[in-house]
């Protein structure tokens, strides 16, 4: 069994008086990280919110209905909590008036998780992000070197557990993944009236990693206006496939101060959609490729060790680039990823180093990686 990262800070929180958040795309890992954790416990609830009944039972839910339900239990969890209606309401129904029973809920969907939980449980949980798993994750599992080694296995494949765990089966798996998660449940939300253009936006994404995007370019590649495809997008990433990057700029004038990159949390993901599995060594988007794993790896690592650190991209009108630039306690750092080892002595560009003649910099590739990830 892979030991994830989170276990042991939601270890110390078991017992507790707050309610604990675990959002984080399905099949991340979120249900057998809670078996794990409540394993041979005889005092835990275990709800499903995508069961139906599950649903009608909370729709009428009273705290003495509850108390009967739980009986001697201590730990009720509750698995795909957006699912049900109010679920915020029904959850601070237990920490306000059932003493000594704590609350476990996972998610999938941030935006409809958190918007429901969040107001009705304002100082009285803590939420936790989860992701597939992390270079750092398979490293304590089996060793540095054989993790070295597996870089452009993983650029192609992923990191999902199912897909970690199943080798030699990768491409079914993430097609599955793809198909049940990706266009099935994304797709019963409010407001996508168009999943085929959904589909395309996917794919579009999918070919621009590295890039900046503009959704009025998209907009105009998939037939929708841009105003739907920034929606779109929005949705992706509060459903964790996607993310963000915005910008840096504070000091030239020609410095670009509203553009944006996306990148995915899984190449796996990304390359199911274009179901492109091809080896590294015989692809033309490997520098993309690379980018995406070590900025996403990035945005794991910080989001797990609790750092709170603002990451950007940085690039001017004349198109100077640094791939990522961290700001944290007023410091900033930054990095240039490169896929070619050979281009491991790139100087921080003029521009960037004048303008910010106190930021350190550093270039990232194969050889290096684990000093940034780990």
């Amino acid at each position: 069994m892979i030991e994830r990262v989170l276990k042991t800070r939601i270890e110390k929180l078991l017992g507790g008086n707050k309610a604990v958040i675990i959002m984080g795309a399905r099949q991340v890992g979120k249900s057998t990280l809670l078996r794990e954790l409540m394993n041979g416990r005889d005092d835990v609830l275990w709800l499903n919110g995508d069961d139906v009944d599950i649903q009608r039972l909370f729709e009428n839910m009273t705290s003495t209905r509850l108390k009967a339900l739980l009986g001697p239990r201590r730990f009720i969890v509750v698995d795909e909590a957006q699912r049900i209606q109010d679920i915020g309401l029904r959850l601070k129904l237990v920490t306000d008036q059932m003493e000594g029973i704590q609350v476990i809920a996972t998610g999938s969907s941030s935006f409809q998780l958190a918007s429901k939980i969040s107001e009705s449980l304002t100082g009285r949980k803590r939420e936790f992000k989860m992701f597939p798993l992390t270079f750092g994750e398979m490293v304590a599992h089996d060793n540095l070197l054989s993790e070295l080694r597996m870089l452009p296995h993983r650029m192609v494949y992923g990191y999902y557990p199912e897909v970690v765990s199943f080798p030699g089966q990768e491409t079914d798996i993430l097609k599955e993944l793809t198909s049940s998660y990706l266009y099935k449940d994304i797709l019963q939300l409010d407001g996508i009236l168009k999943p085929d253009r959904l589909v395309r936006l996917m794919q579009a994404l999918s070919r621009q990693i590295g890039d900046q995007v503009s959704y009025r370019e998209i907009a105009m590649l998939i037939g929708l206006d841009s105003k739907t495809v920034e929606r779109y997008i929005d949705i992706l990433e509060k459903n964790y496939i996607i993310f963000r990057l915005g910008s840096y700029s504070r000091n030239l004038r020609n410095e670009l101060k509203n553009s944006r990159k996306i990148y995915f949390y899984d190449l796996g993901i990304r390359n199911a959609v274009i179901s492109d599995f091809r080896p590294v060594e015989s692809r033309n988007d490997v520098g993309a490729m690379w980018e995406n794993y070590v900025v996403s790896e990035r945005i794991k690592k910080l989001s797990y060790d609790g750092i709170c650190s603002n990451i950007w991209f940085w690039r001017t009108l004349n198109q100077s680039e640094i791939d990522i630039v961290e700001e944290r306690d007023g410091n900033l750092h930054a990095v240039e990823i490169k896929w070619n080892k050979s281009k491991a002595k790139t100087k921080v560009p003029a521009q960037f180093a004048k303008a910010y003649p106190t930021a350190s910099y550093e270039v990232v590739t194969p050889d290096n990686i684990d000093g940034y990830l780990l």
